[in-house]
């Protein structure tokens, strides 16, 4: 709806001046600023809270992006650095274990009230039910 009246006011405009440049001329010096700050706005209140917001938004900004690379990726690093210490010494304490099927298993282990649909729970392989 905004273009439509743009176009309007530059059509009566140039049907009123008559001359083949004016339409051209005035989109032009619509569009091409030399100003850093245009004229039309007012200096208040509001208007220069605003710019302290966006300034203070840029510089906040900045912090974040700072604080992404320079605390959060080295503390990634040390982070994976320690789980693969603790998986390979984890992987290091089962070795020294002995198997599984020769373990000892107390009456507190595996304590079950009742079968699951499956079968006693005892074996993972389910290909002899299917």
């Amino acid at each position: 709806m905004f273009p439509q009246r743009i176009v309007g006011r530059l059509s009566q405009r140039a049907s009123q001046q008559m001359r083949p440049g004016s339409v051209r001329s005035t989109v032009q010096r619509r569009f091409n600023s030399a100003e850093a700050k245009p004229s039309w706005i007012a200096d208040n209140e509001f208007n220069r809270e605003r710019a302290a917001v966006k300034h203070h938004a840029a510089s906040t900004s900045d912090l974040w992006r700072k604080l992404s690379i320079f605390a959060v990726i080295p503390c990634l690093i040390g982070g994976g650095l320690n789980a693969y210490n603790l998986w390979s010494e984890h992987w290091e304490h089962w070795e020294h274990m002995p198997p599984l099927e020769e373990r000892t298993e107390y009456p507190y282990q595996n304590i079950r009230v009742k079968n699951f649909p499956w079968g006693d729970g005892d074996k993972a392989s389910f290909s002899k039910h299917i």
